[in-house]
């Protein structure tokens, strides 16, 4: 009984409060609600490049066209600042918006549909009288009729949407518990990290699905394996590198780069050190465990290859554009420069990221305010689609990596969707 109302508590209540010491209820609760928001990285789709916070524009793709996120600040007019709470639950937990109409899931509201009441609360607190009105209308989507019909939306949540809050696993302890709640619900991995079946619905929700958190392509990235998978997961991964990666975007294993260095930069390095710790707790529970080492024969093959590149077109790319920041051992300069031996995202089954990366470089991640001193350049006018081709094979394959080879045709789609001119 203990155990099950602890869990309930930490899942139920974030694990920070900038207004802990005030005598203020609301501040509190809207202090809680402006944390919780971080965790949902909220600001990251609602706010479009350059423009003012949460006030939506942002484009999103899907496979029927582009939408574009909403303005959910407290403006009266274009935003959410006649919806009441009833209303702003329903559109966070059941996608469906204030007049009545469905929401495309590009809102990630099959996860938030397990955020437990209170947190609602806060959120819903903090969006009212936290954020600062904009004035702005939303956009309609570049759908095409009768493709952009919402009515159809409804059969689908009646397929694929679970709409019950996260439940509490009494054989899993506390820390689990409200990293699974974390993970699962507001910080919705699985919305980029689980693949997608044909109803571009995510094919699991949680642990119980063997495809959660294994990896997924979506909108020119692959967002990786999150679990304990051997080779491109996080098998080698310990908690404390989980952690690391959440706060600081790198670590000894990988650097965050695409898609993602806007969670690190929004959500992630934002993170109580408790949640943090929470979710790579929840996340080394998937999966296998088995290691990924580096074989040092394969290593020293690869050095040897980079030290005599005449007869290997990628080695010869690699030691002139890439040798000096990520090393002749793969290694790079941990967290500076990122690793490639043993890096799990050489080894995925998707080199999308990889090629996009190569092509287009990757923004800097901010971290306590200082830029990286170092992020990827892109390549993309220097290289064409061959070379990268080859320079991607040779490091999938180099310093005991196990990727498969990339193909100049994937390099050539990939630079054409990115729009990526040489």
């Amino acid at each position: 009984m203990f155990k099950t109302l602890a869990a309930w508590l930490a899942v139920s209540i974030p694990m920070i409060c900038h207004a802990a010491g005030s005598d203020d209820p609301q501040s509190a609760l809207i202090a809680r609600g402006q944390y919780l928001a971080r965790v949902g990285d909220c600001i990251a789709c609602h706010s479009a490049p350059s423009g003012k916070s949460f006030a939506g524009g942002l484009p999103m793709a899907t496979p029927l066209g582009t939408v574009y996120s909403t303005n959910i600040t407290p403006d009266p007019s274009t935003g959410i600042g006649k919806w009441s709470r009833q209303d702003f639950e329903r559109a966070l937990r059941e996608g469906v918006s204030k007049d009545g109409h469905n929401l495309y899931p590009a809102m990630p509201y099959p996860s938030y549909a397990k955020i437990q009441s209170k947190d609602v609360d806060a959120l819903y607190a903090y969006f009212m009288a936290g954020v600062a009105p904009v004035k702005q209308a939303n956009r309609p989507s570049d759908i095409p009729f009768p493709l952009n019909a919402r009515w159809p939306l409804k059969v689908w949540n009646l397929f694929f949407l679970q709409n019950d809050s996260y439940q509490i696993k009494d054989s899993k302890s506390v820390e689990w518990n409200r990293g699974a709640y974390l993970v699962q619900g507001l910080g919705h991995c699985g919305a980029c990290h689980t693949p997608r079946g044909v109803g571009f619905q995510e094919k699991a929700l949680d642990e119980n699905g063997d495809s959660y958190l294994t990896g997924a392509a979506e909108d020119n990235w692959f967002a990786s394996n999150i679990t304990g998978s051997h080779w491109d997961g996080l098998a080698d991964w310990s908690e404390a590198d989980i952690v690391s990666f959440l706060k600081n975007g790198a670590n000894h294993h990988a650097s965050a780069f695409g898609a993602m260095t806007e969670v690190i930069n929004n959500s992630t390095q934002g993170l109580t050190d408790r949640d943090a710790a929470d979710i790579a707790i929840y996340l080394k529970s998937l999966g296998s465990s088995s290691a990924n080492a580096v074989s040092k024969d394969a290593s020293a093959d690869t050095i040897a290859s980079l030290n005599k590149p005449a007869a290997n077109s990628g080695a010869m790319i690699y030691r002139t554009f890439c040798m000096h920041c990520h090393g002749v051992d793969g290694k790079g300069d941990a967290p500076l420069l990122a690793p490639l031996a043993g890096n799990p995202n050489l080894m995925s089954s998707d080199p999308v990221s990889l090629i996009n990366v190569t092509l287009n470089g990757t923004p800097n991640l901010v971290i306590d305010g200082v830029p990286a001193a170092y992020p990827m350049p892109k390549f993309g006018t220097v290289l064409d689609d061959r070379q990268i081709a080859e320079v991607l094979t040779f490091m999938r394959a180099g310093w005991g990596n196990d990727g498969t080879r990339v193909d100049e045709a994937q390099v050539a789609k990939t630079r054409k969707a990115t729009a990526v001119v040489r």
